[in-house]
């Protein structure tokens, strides 16, 4: 299924109907008003197959103006975390990240799916939503707000208020686009396969998050004293929050945790022990979905001060061996900026081993966010042992290495499912192929078998699969 946007990535200004100029650091996206100074590559629509393509977007190990990114394979087979950082988002000065963690059999592909269309979604959400209010006649929103503190702003009526509500209803919309898309997708199966996925979009001072599932995002801040401190982002949507197991069993889903491992709660379906997920919202998890699971993404909003140094984005691979304040001393010791994401990851797989050396380790996947916009210069970046492949734009969109020695796909061109002429888990027919290369995308599933069954099941975000299809019995 398709998904394409016109936005507007490159423009310092708009000018509004009657004329009147408006700052640089005015939000717009190429519509405001009636007029615009310029069009740029970006006016025109962008489709899945061309973001390979496009600058200031990294989604494989390496580094961009403002971030470094890197993600490492754990031993449950295919790596099924995804990441992004998508700087010029829809104007100068606004930028992206997410980290997506996809679990079950096609959970990799789940993850990359939204890493490639989810930001889309959100680019055509927020024109809609930024045309409308044009109409209505409201005027363009100043990025960089004035507002102290972090909280969600309390007028509704002013300009700040409009500015939230505006991205609010963006990531609402754009999260329920992005299932709907998943669910009805012709050769991707999601009945017991999803993806976590925690976003943030920095536009000037302004920092607006979406999220969903147990990935987790932080941000590395100086106090008074000039020390480092970490502060929690996101909320971890575990199932066992009052207000998750409730949604849950209200819909008559069940919420516990196995004997061996009483600290994971998992959600299960009324009628078998399966799929046991360990988290209260995802992507895709269709099994569930009836069942209490849901995509609606907690969203938050804070205005940010000089004291704010950096965001970490990261998968559970990470925080189930790291701790917040960890996380910010080993980012905020690194010897660059841009090998900060590595060594954090590098962190956390001595971590497994020290923690849990008879469990599998986790897939990790971190985005560093810089919000001073500064990097390390290209010297320092290959002195740290990047590959100069890792960070230069793909435009042909061929498979790449990684630093790992992964073969990692630039871009979800075409979506595929685990290659068989047999039936799969559910009792259905896997699709037996997709269209275009097959040789290109082979490389990323075969002979990496998704393993997250086996092993200790504590690090696992299912447990078993239904021993049904899509089919209930009667109550």
């Amino acid at each position: 299924m398709g998904c394409c946007v016109s936005t507007s990535s490159r423009s310092t200004c708009s000018t509004r109907s009657h004329g009147e100029a408006v700052s640089p650091t005015c939000f717009e996206i190429g519509f405001c008003g009636q007029k615009r100074t310029k069009r740029t590559f970006s006016d025109h629509v962008i489709p899945l197959q061309h973001l390979p393509s496009l600058p200031n977007r990294i989604f494989t190990n390496g580094k961009s103006r403002t971030s470094c990114i890197f993600t490492q394979q754990g031993r449950k087979g295919i790596n099924q975390d995804a990441m992004i950082v998508w700087e010029d988002f829809m104007s100068e000065d606004v930028t992206f990240c997410g980290v997506f963690d996809g679990h079950g059999p096609h959970g990799h592909l789940v993850a990359r799916k939204v890493r490639d269309a989810l930001p889309l979604k959100l680019l055509s959400s927020v024109h809609t939503n930024q045309s409308r209010q044009n109409e209505s006649g409201t005027t363009c929103f100043k990025a960089n707000s004035k507002k102290p503190d972090g909280g969600d702003s309390e007028k509704d009526g002013s300009a700040e208020g409009r500015l939230n509500s505006l991205w609010r209803e963006s990531f609402l919309k754009s999260y329920k686009a992005m299932d709907k898309e998943l669910r009805s997708h012709p050769n991707l199966d999601c009945f017991c396969s999803g993806s976590t996925a925690v976003t943030i979009v920095k536009q000037g001072s302004n920092l607006f998050l979406g999220y969903i599932g147990d990935s987790r995002a932080i941000m590395g801040s100086k106090d008074t004293n000039g020390s480092m401190v970490a502060i929690q982002l996101t909320v971890d949507l575990k199932p066992d929050l009052p207000r998750e197991a409730e949604r849950i069993k209200r819909c008559k889903g069940r919420v516990f945790a196995l004997q061996d491992e009483p600290e994971v709660p998992r959600v299960w379906l009324p009628f078998d022990d399966a799929p046991g997920l360990a988290m209260a919202r995802a992507f895709g998890d269709f099994c569930l979905k009836e069942y209490g699971v849901i995509s609606i993404p907690e969203f938050s909003y804070r205005t940010l001060t000089e004291r704010d140094q950096f965001i970490v984005l990261a998968s559970d691979g990470v925080w189930d061996v790291l701790t917040n304040e960890e996380v910010v001393e080993i980012v905020s010791s690194a010897p660059s900026r841009s090998s900060a994401a590595r060594i954090l990851v590098d962190s956390a797989a001595r971590e497994w081993k020290l923690k849990y050396p008879t469990s599998k380790m986790d897939d990790c996947a971190v985005v560093c966010l810089f919000l001073d916009g500064k990097m390390d210069s290209e010297s320092d970046y290959e002195e740290q042992g990047f590959s100069s492949a890792t960070f230069q734009s793909n435009h042909s969109g061929n498979v790449m290495e990684s630093d790992d020695g992964q073969k990692s796909e630039p871009s979800l061109q075409r979506n595929f499912t685990v290659r068989s002429s047999e039936s799969d888990n559910y009792g259905r027919m896997v699709a037996p192929d997709y269209e275009g290369n097959a040789d290109t995308d082979r490389v990323a599933g075969e002979d990496q078998n998704w393993s997250g069954l086996e092993g200790v099941t504590r690090v696992n975000s299912l447990v078993q699969l239904p021993r049904f299809s899509e089919e209930r019995p009667n109550p």
